[in-house]
C-alpha cells in the first residue's frame, strides 16, 4: 500500500512539472527583432533611413544581440540643426553617421529596471551614455525616454526623444564642412584678368594706331609741303630763264 502511495504522488510530481515547463516556453515566444520593430512603429523613419545608409541594420538584427537601443524619433531628428541630416546621409559622411548611431546602442538587454541614477553605460561607438533617474529617465541630460522597454526578440528599444550626439562630434565644426564645394576664385581671377588685359591690350593698340596714323598724316604733310615748294622754285627759275 505504501509503495502504491508513492509510485502515485512521483506520478502527479512529473505531470506537474511538464505542464509549467510548457507554459513557460509559451509565454517566452520571441517578437521581431530591433529593425523590424522600428520599421512597424511608423516613427522612426528618418532612424531607419539612416540604418540603412549607414549599412547597420543587418548589424542590430537577429541573430545579433541582445541590444539595448535609445530610439530618436523622426521628430527628434527633425529638431537637428538644418541641413545635418541629409549632410550625414551623404556617402562620404557615413564614418559619422555609424558613430552617430552606434552611439544609441548599448550591448546587452538593459531594462528600465536596470537603469540607476548616474550610470555610465558604454555603447557600440566607444563612448559612454549617462543616466539620470532623478526625474523620469534622461540620457546625457538631453533626451528623455518617452516610452521605456519596447521589447524585441533580439534586445529592447527605449523611446527618446532627442538624439545623442557623441562628445567627439563637433556638430557645428562637421557642418561647416557639409557642401562646401566652392571653386570659383580661379575662374573669376581668370576672367578678370583676361578681361583686363583685353581691355589694356586693346587700349594699347588703339594708342599706338592713333599715333602711327598721326606720324603718318605728319609725313604726309610734310612730302606734300616739300613738293609744292619744290615745284615753286623751279618755276621761279624758269620764269627768270
Amino acid at each position: 500500500m505504501q509503495l502504491s502511495f508513492a509510485f502515485a504522488t512521483i506520478a502527479v510530481i512529473c505531470s506537474t512539472t511538464a505542464v509549467n515547463t510548457n507554459a513557460q516556453d509559451t509565454t517566452t515566444m520571441s517578437p521581431v527583432d530591433i529593425p523590424s520593430t522600428a520599421i512597424a512603429a511608423g516613427s522612426f523613419t528618418t532612424l531607419v533611413a539612416a540604418l540603412t545608409a549607414a549599412d547597420l541594420v543587418s548589424a542590430i538584427a537577429e541573430p545579433n544581440g541582445p541590444f539595448t537601443v535609445f530610439a530618436p524619433t523622426d521628430d527628434a531628428f527633425a529638431a537637428l540643426p538644418a541641413g545635418l541630416v541629409p549632410c550625414l546621409l551623404e556617402p562620404e559622411n557615413k564614418g559619422a553617421l555609424s558613430a552617430i548611431l552606434t552611439y544609441h546602442v548599448v550591448d546587452g538587454q538593459v531594462l528600465s529596471t536596470d537603469l540607476t541614477d548616474g550610470m555610465a553605460a558604454p555603447t557600440l561607438q566607444g563612448e559612454d551614455v549617462t543616466i539620470n533617474t532623478t526625474d523620469g529617465v534622461v540620457i546625457n541630460d538631453s533626451a528623455t525616454v518617452t516610452t521605456a522597454d519596447i521589447t524585441t526578440s533580439n534586445g529592447v528599444i527605449h523611446v527618446i526623444n532627442a538624439v545623442l550626439v557623441p562628445p567627439s562630434i563637433d556638430v557645428a565644426a562637421f557642418l561647416a564642412t557639409c557642401g562646401d564645394d566652392t571653386d570659383t576664385s580661379t575662374d573669376t581671377d581668370t576672367s578678370t584678368d583676361t578681361d583686363t588685359d583685353t581691355d589694356t591690350n586693346g587700349s594699347m593698340d588703339n594708342g599706338m594706331d592713333m599715333d602711327m596714323d598721326k606720324d603718318e598724316e605728319s609725313s604726309s604733310s610734310s612730302s606734300l609741303y616739300g613738293s609744292i615748294v619744290g615745284l615753286t622754285i623751279i618755276a621761279g627759275v624758269s620764269a627768270l630763264l
